[in-house]
């Protein structure tokens, strides 16, 4: 039989109106209680739970604070002797950690699957509508570089406006810098919006000369779209099919590189590879 460990749980909360006390749990924190030093902390990726209480949540928010948090934890020492409170006090009353409670785990991977399963992800139906568009393609694309321990050292929803004009609403996902490179990715959803390739190719150019003025460094933007498979399984679909196939023209008549998700594993190596994880 298996030797459970002794461990203590957190849930990590949204609280959008503290007054009506509404919430919904988004992560989970486990901590061995024979090691207190090491905690992991894991965040849904599925937001929409959320976004039914507070339709207007800042998203890259709540990701940035859960690479936040797993820095604070990596940096932790073990005198600490109240860290989550510290981590508590830390947050606006908008992010709210319970109390502990105990729980006995096969594995620490396996108990924070286990308490997410419980306690975060929405409860599955027997006909759940599978993510589709750009919140898939963002998944998948977070998916590998979380796999390939890079997305805590990436930079998230990279304001463009610091390259073009104060202003500019425009945030690309996330990116990295090699040496005299910055590498920016970005999810995009051509299932029959041609609006989003567009509004990129118009911006990169004003984007890639920003990016050579402040930063010193050449810009490779990346779109990252869904197979023209997942678009139109019927590739006799000949409407779908030219919108998909102009999407990816417009966008790279602007020099800018599309790939598709199936593409997602390689890129993340090569991030792995450059950040010399």
């Amino acid at each position: 039989m298996t030797t459970r460990k002794q461990c203590d749980f957190y849930l990590v909360r949204y609280v959008p109106d503290p007054v009506r006390n509404e919430f919904v749990n988004i992560g989970v924190l486990l901590r061995d209680a024979g090691r207190p030093e090491q905690i992991t902390v894991n965040f849904t990726k599925d937001w929409a739970r959320v976004r039914c209480v507070d339709p207007d949540v800042d998203v890259g928010m709540l990701e940035s604070l859960e690479s936040e948090l797993r820095g604070r934890l990596a940096e932790q020492r073990p005198e600490t002797p109240s860290l989550i409170r510290v981590l508590e006090d830390s947050f606006s009353n908008g992010i709210q950690i319970t109390e502990p409670k105990a729980y006995l785990a096969e594995s620490i991977v396996a108990g924070v699957e286990e308490l997410m399963r419980l306690y975060v992800e929405p409860r599955k139906r027997q006909a759940v509508a599978r993510k589709s568009g750009r919140q898939a393609i963002h998944a998948k694309m977070r998916t590998q570089f979380e796999r390939a321990g890079v997305w805590d050292l990436m930079r998230k929803r990279i304001a463009v406006s610091r390259y073009t004009k104060t202003g500019d609403p425009l945030r690309i996902d996330c990116g990295y810098r090699p040496n005299g490179l910055i590498r920016m990715f970005h999810a995009i959803s051509l299932d029959g919006d041609t609006d989003w390739p567009k509004v990129l190719a118009f911006s990169v150019g004003a984007i890639r000369e920003g990016v050579a003025r402040i930063e010193n460094a050449k810009l490779e933007l990346t779109a990252v779209v869904e197979p023209i498979t997942d678009v139109s399984a019927d590739r006799e679909d000949s409407e779908r099919v030219e919108q998909y196939r102009f999407s990816v023209e417009t966008m790279e008549a602007g020099d800018i590189r599309v790939l598709t998700t199936n593409d997602l594993p390689r890129v993340a190596e090569t991030a792995q590879r450059e950040l010399r994880v």
